[in-house]
């Protein structure tokens, strides 16, 4: 195999391939990035059993062939080349790389014991990729980090026939959000819901890349057992299987109407819950208090600190206080994209538990906001 390709191109083309591969496995070859130069090009691709990537890219082949080489090194080496043509030949069970005066020799992975990359099935619906991409970032913080419990480390895609749901838990708080879909196979006119549990991590990584891609694909197929979603755009496709098990019915969980609420500056929020958190012990909560006055905001840290501050705050309804968790407040206030947030207070059977507190964008101080963006969290009840 011998091919000469635009270093900026190639790079990040290798950098894409193994971004999504895990830091450490099982299987050494597993870490490779498989290399195909045909004459059309070069076709990049990467899988360990869980995700793969495939990008296809332009270069100028002299012989054909496929190489496996490692991929965290090859994309490492990529990215520090100087700026002139990729130059890269294999003998044997050598690969040369040169570029300029740098010049690297790798050993190849034997191609042979390298798992065939997935199929693609056909295409399930077109979703626009800046909207996609900015509703992953919306929901999937809200995604549970524990592996414990597999079937919450995923977000729950919902296809209808013209829209797109996700939804994300850890059990604590909840994340909503609502897209437009465009979709042939899946999300039948009859009301229909075929729905998909994406890995956070990969949709993540699926959003940050293809964030600007104009559409993204989307391909949800079963075949042989193996549950598979794959997201393509710009002659980049990732694959992930899909996590069994059933999610939790956690759309329940939001109340359909709520009269008790406040309204305030998004930003003053947050950056009064920064101040006043800085006294806080680790998994401590603040007490949020909404008054016809305002919001007054206290942190009962150590005996040597305490702190509070209060913020201009808009209280339809009666007096609340909540204590939460600063973080995951700071979570759901940096997912609403909007001036202003509403917090809605909901009701439980005892009158001295709090509900779920509802976090909402509002355009104005008067006006709710219009995207279908919805936080969910529950109080900490440790303060009284």
């Amino acid at each position: 195999m011998k091919f000469q390709v635009n270093r900026d191109v190639f790079s990040e083309a290798v950098s894409f391939a193994v971004k999504l591969l895990p830091q450490r496995t099982t299987l050494p070859i597993l870490s490779g990035v498989l290399i195909q130069a045909n004459a059309d090009g070069l076709v990049l691709s990467s899988f360990d059993y869980e995700v793969s990537s495939q990008t296809e890219i332009q270069a100028d082949v002299e012989e054909p062939g496929t190489v496996l080489v490692s991929g965290r090194l090859l994309a490492e080496i990529a990215g520090r080349l100087p700026n002139a043509p990729v130059r890269v030949a294999t003998e044997e069970s050598r690969i040369s790389v040169s570029c300029g005066s740098a010049s690297f020799t790798l050993l190849s992975m034997p191609v042979e014991e390298y798992p065939s990359i997935p199929e693609i099935g056909e295409q399930s619906g077109l979703v626009p990729a800046e909207e996609f991409a900015a509703a992953v970032a919306q929901v999937a913080v809200a995604a549970s980090r524990d592996d414990v419990t597999p079937v919450i480390t995923g977000v729950q895609l919902e296809v209808r026939e013209n829209s797109l749901g996700l939804v994300a838990t850890d059990r604590y708080r909840v994340a909503v959000r609502e897209i437009d879909w465009d979709g042939g196979n899946v999300g039948g006119g009859d009301g229909d819901t075929v729905t998909a549990l994406v890995p956070a991590r990969t949709l993540q990584e699926v959003g940050k890349t293809f964030g600007h891609s104009g559409n993204i694909s989307v391909a949800i197929t079963n075949r042989d057992d193996r549950e598979l979603i794959a997201f393509s755009a710009d002659k980049k496709t990732v694959t992930s299987l899909l996590i069994k098990g059933n999610f939790p019915p956690v759309r329940r969980l939001f109340p359909d109407t709520v009269d008790n609420y406040a309204v305030m500056n998004t930003a003053d929020l947050i950056e009064a819950t920064r101040r006043v958190a800085l006294v806080l012990e680790r998994e401590a909560a603040l007490r949020y208090s909404f008054t016809a006055d305002g919001l007054t905001l206290e942190a009962i840290g150590s005996e040597q600190a305490q702190a509070s501050e209060s913020i201009d705050a808009i209280l339809t309804g009666d007096d609340t206080v909540v204590s939460l968790k600063p973080q995951f407040l700071l979570d759901g206030l940096g997912a609403v994209h909007s001036e202003y947030v509403r917090i809605s207070f909901t009701k439980t059977e005892n009158p001295n538990k709090p509900g779920p507190v509802l976090i909402t964008s509002q355009t104005s101080r008067e006006q709710a906001g219009s995207d279908s963006y919805r936080y969910l969290l529950q109080p900490n009840l440790l303060l009284r």
